[in-house]
């Protein structure tokens, strides 16, 4: 163990592309999608202890009602699987400082999950392979593999944990829309099966991961199916996604920008192709924010505390 404490910041992700399978008999649906980084996140610290194990949650975007059950949280899911694989020695103190909002589909649990198993994994006396320790996040959800893997851009499919790194594309001002009212993303999937139920079913072609080098190319494949029953149980969204999507908004900001649905949602991003200041493009409502970043070409270190 080189020492006793250290944390990282839990980056944010959006789905550059996401594209939902039909429901397995599992119940699990397999998807295909483009993974990108961002450079605002949690900022996640763990301590190494001889007592017990421990969870405290803060910040800015902490709900008011909490974060619900310690032993439902995935940061905590992710240290007591890490512990029983690593067969660690001790306890462990996770503190987290939320700065991402919850419900928004930008995979803040799952980036603190994947944070707690990068620090867990410096801390270790015995460190996981880098392979084993993707699948232990396998195990905690879809989102999970990507946040703690050591890539800003990835190409994802089956279940979210088979992975296809790319090279990083130039950053880009990434403006974040986020609302009041979250979406489950038990609910969203469950929306999408009563929408496609009677229709075809939707196969796997990866064919996405193909010539994804410019910012241009990913534009054309810009799409999220979550868009499709998210929007109309959530309008404000639809409303946003549209102001962004105006002739003159691509005008202004260039052809190649991207608006788009993160994840199940709700919350609603954009990147510019050109570099906008001042005014934000959207007035905001009772509730709503606006919070801005940028794409990372890069993951977030784990820093050593002590």
């Amino acid at each position: 163990m080189s020492g006793t404490a250290a944390r990282a910041t839990a980056q944010a992700k959006v789905n550059l592309f996401l594209r939902v399978l039909d429901r397995e008999a599992s119940g699990y649906h397999q998807l295909e999608t483009l993974f990108c980084r961002l450079e605002l996140g949690d900022l996640v610290s763990v301590r190494a202890t001889t007592g017990p194990r421990s969870l405290d949650c803060s910040g800015p975007m902490m709900p008011a009602a909490g974060l619900g059950p310690v032993e439902q949280n995935l940061a905590w899911r992710a240290a007591a699987a890490f512990a029983a694989e690593a067969a660690w020695p001790g306890g462990f103190a996770i503190e987290i400082e939320k700065r991402l909002p919850v419900g928004g589909g930008l995979g803040g649990g799952s980036a603190d999950a994947g944070a707690v198993l990068r620090i867990l994994n410096a801390l270790a006396p015995r460190p996981i392979a880098a392979a084993r320790l993707l699948e232990i996040a396998a195990g905690l959800g879809a989102d999970v593999p990507f946040a703690a893997s050591e890539h800003g851009l990835s190409f994802g499919w089956g279940y979210g944990e088979q992975l296809e790194p790319l090279s990083p594309l130039p950053p880009r001002d990434c403006w974040l829309f986020c609302f009041s009212e979250g979406v489950a993303t038990a609910d969203a999937y469950r929306w999408l099966d009563e929408a496609r139920a009677g229709q075809a079913a939707m196969h796997r072609s990866r064919a996405v991961s193909l010539g994804v080098s410019l910012w241009s190319q990913v534009a054309r494949l810009a799409s999220n199916d979550f868009e499709a029953v998210v929007v109309p149980r959530l309008p404000r969204v639809g409303e946003v996604l549209q102001s962004l999507r105006q002739p003159a908004s691509r005008q202004r900001w260039g052809d190649s920008t991207i608006a788009l649905l993160s994840g199940s949602g709700s919350s609603v991003f954009c990147l510019p192709e050109t570099v906008v200041r001042g005014e934000a493009p959207v007035a905001t409502r009772d509730g709503e924010r606006i919070l801005s970043t940028r794409t990372a070409m890069r993951v977030a270190p784990v820093e050593w505390l002590e």
